[in-house]
């Protein structure tokens, strides 16, 4: 079966009202400020009401260039639920313009399993991302203009370590210098870019409950440090939080769309899944719970990274207790995982199959360590042969776990109704599901956790500091940083710090390269490796091949 471009599917798809969308959740016009006829901004109080629905949780295998389809999965299972008579709602993170442009693509799903109006959930959408920026921005402006008006805080220009923002991948911003031109431009120093996925304020926006609450937070975050002391100083200190708050007022509050069959779909947020946590906002999640009797979400990359922080962050700052979790895998992803070549995984190996098995049997170990029922999703693609597709059920089944076939990328949510019942049985078999059994007690030292993390979630041996790390370890700690989660960033193709080590490696341990305080959003990151705040585009940007046609449609986005 031949299934167009997923733009073309977009595009030819009739829309239903966001109002009646808005309706099935029990909801007036009244209670959701449009954005034209298919999107909506919800009210921020519905995350405070009681929640009444279920959470189900997809994650899925170390991601591979043969690709695993985590969003299409969670849409398409969105989709199968409601065709199945469950009131489902989907929640999930919002695209970058970076990745978009880029080689990633977006992320509003593929085939019949999306999220629409595809092609401004795509670009500008409600304008969240615009917000974030705009508060990131000013807090940047604020930190220079409180150096060149005289420093009352005795900030040392050579440690600030707020960086400046956009989203966009452009490697060439990744090291800066500003202040150039003179007395009046401000004090010249080193500065940097990240993309918006990977601010701070993304993050805070992803977990603040309220209004109060993310100005609290933004008064938390750290810009620099002081003088001789090297005390921290705060936004809070410069007195950005309320005017940030002001532009993040509407940022906050998530918004609605609908799946490419009707259904709701909350998304909101967009935070990295390595430098960040990887998940949609707290108070879309909470309203969803709220609204309907299941929500499904995702979890960026593999369990390792999205999941485990997925569970240890969000679910611990949230209190929030999934009742199941499916794990998403594919044939070429395995087969890529035992050692075959990119460009053989067309082809049937029942042998690389089968070596990468203790990949997904580790992924499942994982899901299942936090605590949850595990559902194994193989999401099927057009090469997959029935001995494959057979050899994948028989190893899930040997774990002891219910495995389906999911073919929503070609059928939508009826590919997915075998998925739906399967999930629906784990669903109701955790009646009533308990708090995540975490991966570490966030009371203790930040060495302790991240050891805990690299040998529990990625069956490492622990971990090893570059001077650097250690010294900045002992700094967050002696300044009351050291009890929160740990946020381990880390390539996402591999469980080890290096992306050609597949499979289920042992044996080894992570280097931390660098450590810092993520006050506002209220956890500590540990970089391992070569991970990058700041992409740059490809040789050959997905941006070469898009543009308007004569009747102005976009082509070219997927």
């Amino acid at each position: 079966m031949t299934v167009p471009s997923d733009i073309a599917i977009a595009q030819s798809a009739r829309l239903r009202r966001i109002t009646d969308v808005a309706a099935d959740l029990g909801l007036a016009p009244d209670d959701v400020d449009l954005h034209g006829r298919h999107k909506a901004k919800l009210p921020l109080d519905l995350a405070a009401r009681a929640p009444r629905g279920r959470l189900v949780l997809v994650s899925a295998i170390s991601p591979t260039p043969a690709g695993e389809g985590k969003t299409t999965v969670s849409v398409g299972l969105a989709q199968a639920l409601r065709r199945d008579g469950v009131d489902a709602v989907l929640c999930i993170r919002e695209p970058s313009l970076g990745p978009v442009f880029g080689v990633k693509g977006g992320a509003a799903g593929g085939g019949y399993a999306q999220v629409v109006p595809m092609e401004d959930i795509n670009l500008h959408f409600t304008g969240d991302f615009h917000a974030i920026a705009s508060a990131h921005a000013l807090l940047s402006a604020m930190v220079d203009n409180h150096l060149h008006h005289g420093n009352a805080l005795h900030l040392d220009p050579r440690r600030v370590t707020w960086p400046r923002t956009i989203d966009m991948n452009d490697r060439a911003l990744r090291h800066a210098v500003v202040g150039l031109g003179g007395a009046s431009a401000g004090p010249t120093r080193e500065a940097r870019w990240v993309i918006v996925p990977a601010s701070e304020i993304m993050a805070v926006v992803a977990l603040a409950t309220d209004l109060a609450d993310l100005e609290a937070r933004l008064a938390r975050i750290v810009v620099g440090t002081a003088g001789a002391s090297r005390a921290p100083v705060t936004a809070g200190e410069l007195k950005a939080a309320g005017a940030m708050t002001v532009l993040l007022r509407d940022a906050l509050r998530p918004n609605l769309v609908q799946t490419l069959e009707g259904g709701p779909a909350l998304v909101h947020a967009g935070p990295f899944g390595n430098i960040a946590h990887g998940c949609n906002s707290l108070v879309a999640t909470r309203a969803a719970l709220a609204l309907g009797d299941v929500v499904v979400t995702e979890a960026g990359f593999g369990s390792d990274l999205g999941a485990e922080k997925f569970f240890d962050i969000k679910c611990r700052a949230g209190g929030l207790a999934p009742a199941a979790a499916v794990l998403v895998a594919t044939v070429r992803s395995l087969k890529m995982q035992g050692g075959l070549p990119k460009t053989r995984l067309d082809v049937e190996d029942l042998d690389a199959l089968a070596r990468g098995m203790p990949h997904l049997a580790h992924h499942v170990a994982n899901l299942r360590g936090f605590g949850v029922p595990v559902v194994v999703a193989v999401n099927r693609r057009a090469t997959d042969t029935d001995a494959e597709l057979r050899a994948v059920h028989d190893a899930a089944a040997d774990l002891g776990v219910p495995v389906a076939p999911c073919d929503v990328f070609a059928r939508g949510g009826a590919g997915g109704l075998e998925l739906a019942r399967l999930v629906m049985a784990a669903v109701n078999g955790n009646p009533s599901p308990a708090a995540p059994a975490f991966a570490y007690d966030a009371s203790r030292p930040i060495r302790d956790k991240i050891d805990a993390i690299v040998r529990r979630v990625y069956g490492g041996d622990g971990a090893d500091y570059a001077p650097a790390a250690a010294r900045q370890i002992e700094w967050l700690e002696s300044h009351g940083m050291g009890a929160t989660p740990v946020c381990i960033a880390k390539t996402q193709y591999s469980l080890t710090d290096d992306p050609t080590r597949l499979c289920r490696p042992t044996g080894f341990r992570l280097t931390i390269n660098e450590v810092w305080g993520a006050s506002g959003a209220g956890f500590v990151v540990a970089r391992a490796g070569d991970v990058m705040t700041m992409p740059g585009l490809p040789a050959t940007p997905a941006a070469v091949s898009m543009g308007v046609d004569g009747e102005g449609r976009t082509f070219g986005l997927s």
